[in-house]
């Protein structure tokens, strides 16, 4: 069953993604030249829906967080290499999977590379484990955590923030 909803957020994820106009090429490459904030705009809206639905759930007792660890020299790494094959290709791993089904086979490349990306890190994580990973290795921490306040009102301030984002992105018209 768990399957079947991961299916069914997959498709609505996407009709989104379509809806919002973030699969296209030229949207994607605006994003990276900070002249389109459209992507930027979208993916903070996912992160404050996402966050209230999912601290929502908790706190009513009907799922349990699963954090991973925070390694910041993983996600440095990581990072980097999302982000070169974000601008070589001009599209995101979800974007590039949304493109295929709007009939661009340019993405299917981004399909391509992470297919052998996920194949690299598996013949990789020996050494990944053993000499990334535990470059500064928190734990299982998040902000609420850090900083001792509310879970809520860290999505409170996440949410106002976001919104002056968006004012500002308005009033500069990207």
């Amino acid at each position: 069953m768990s399957l079947l909803y991961g299916v069914i957020t997959g498709f609505i994820f996407g009709f989104f993604l379509q809806k919002a106009h973030v699969l296209r090429y030229d949207k994607q490459v605006g994003a990276l030249r900070l002249i389109d904030m459209t992507i930027v705009k979208f993916m903070l809206s996912a992160i404050v829906v996402g966050s209230i639905g999912i601290y929502l759930f908790k706190d009513l007792g009907l799922v349990e967080l699963s954090m991973k660890s925070t390694s910041l020299g993983a996600q440095l790494v990581g990072g980097a290499l999302f982000g070169v094959g974000w601008g070589l290709l001009g599209y995101c791993p979800g974007t590039a999977v949304g493109a295929v089904g709007e009939g661009r086979f340019d993405a299917f490349w981004g399909i391509l590379g992470m297919i052998c990306g996920g194949g690299l890190y598996a013949v990789a994580y020996p050494f990944t484990k053993a000499y990334i990973i535990p470059i500064g290795n928190y734990g299982k921490i998040n902000l609420s955590q850090i900083t001792g306040i509310n879970h809520w009102i860290i999505i409170l301030i996440l949410t106002v923030l976001a919104i002056l984002l968006f004012r500002f992105f308005e009033s500069r018209k990207l």
